[in-house]
C-alpha cells in the first residue's frame, strides 16, 4: 500500500527538468509515515547539484500542505545512477526534446581521468536519428550535454549517464 504522504512525495517535480516528478528521476529513495510525521529521503544526480535544496524546499512544502510535518534527509550512498529514472520518466524526457540516458557506465576499478569528450550513441529525440554530433559537454545544466542531429539538423539537450 502506497501511503498518503508518499504519494504527495512522489508528485513533486524535479525543478530543472518539470516534466519529471523526484520518483520518475530516482531521487525519491524513501518516505517514511508515522502519523503525521514524514522522513523523505532523496538522493542528489550528483555532489554538488544545486536543485537539491529546491527539492528539499518543494517537498517541504508540499507535504506541509498536505498536513504532514515533514523532515528531508540526503543519502549518498549508494550514489544515484542515471539508471534509475523510470522507463515513464525516460519517455517524458523524449516527449519533451530531451535524448534520455543510455545504461550507467560501470567500472570494477579507478576510473581514468580523461580530458576528452565522453563517447555515448546518442539518438535524436525528433526524428530519432543515430546520426547525432556533440557541440558542448555541458548544457543548461551540469547533467546534460549539447547535441545536434546531422539528419534533421535540430539542437537538443541529452540527459548524461551517471
Amino acid at each position: 500500500m502506497v501511503s498518503t504522504a508518499y504519494a504527495v512525495a512522489a508528485s513533486v517535480t524535479d525543478p530543472e527538468m518539470p516534466m519529471l516528478t523526484l520518483a520518475d528521476l530516482g531521487v525519491l529513495r524513501e518516505v517514511e509515515q508515522c502519523g503525521r510525521d514524514v522522513v523523505v529521503t532523496i538522493t542528489p544526480t550528483y555532489s554538488g547539484c544545486p536543485a537539491m535544496a529546491t527539492m528539499r524546499d518543494d517537498l517541504v512544502h508540499r507535504l506541509s500542505d498536505a498536513g504532514f510535518d515533514a523532515r528531508v534527509v540526503v543519502a549518498l550512498s549508494p550514489a544515484w545512477s542515471s539508471d534509475w529514472i523510470t522507463e515513464h520518466g525516460r519517455q517524458a524526457l523524449r516527449d519533451h526534446g530531451l535524448s534520455a540516458p543510455g545504461p550507467a557506465p560501470t567500472s570494477g576499478g579507478p576510473i581514468p581521468l580523461t580530458l576528452m569528450p565522453t563517447a555515448r550513441l546518442v539518438s535524436c529525440p525528433r526524428c530519432g536519428s543515430a546520426k547525432t554530433e556533440l557541440t558542448s559537454e555541458f548544457g543548461a545544466t551540469a547533467c546534460k550535454a549539447l547535441y545536434r542531429c546531422s539528419d534533421c539538423r535540430e539542437p537538443f539537450e541529452h540527459v548524461k549517464e551517471i
